[in-house]
């Protein structure tokens, strides 16, 4: 049981929302007016996406088969 567990949190990615004006001039230039982005990180922190919109970040996870929650 332990294993479906560690198995379940190895799949689980945040979510969370980054000011646009704190990314590198080429992400803030490809922004397209948004004050707000919205970043998926791994268990480890790494980043797997960046997107504009909090719904898609969601969806995104789970079309790939993660477990998304909202980082506050």
């Amino acid at each position: 049981m332990q294993d479906a567990i560690t198995h379940g949190n190895d799949r689980m990615v945040y979510v969370k929302t980054i000011a646009v004006a704190d990314l590198p001039r080429e992400v803030r230039d490809q922004a397209e007016g948004l004050e707000l982005l919205y970043a998926v990180h791994d268990a480890e922190g790494q980043q797997l996406a960046l997107v504009g919109d909090q719904k898609l970040a969601f969806s995104l996870a789970r079309e790939h088969d993660y477990r998304p929650v909202m980082v506050h």
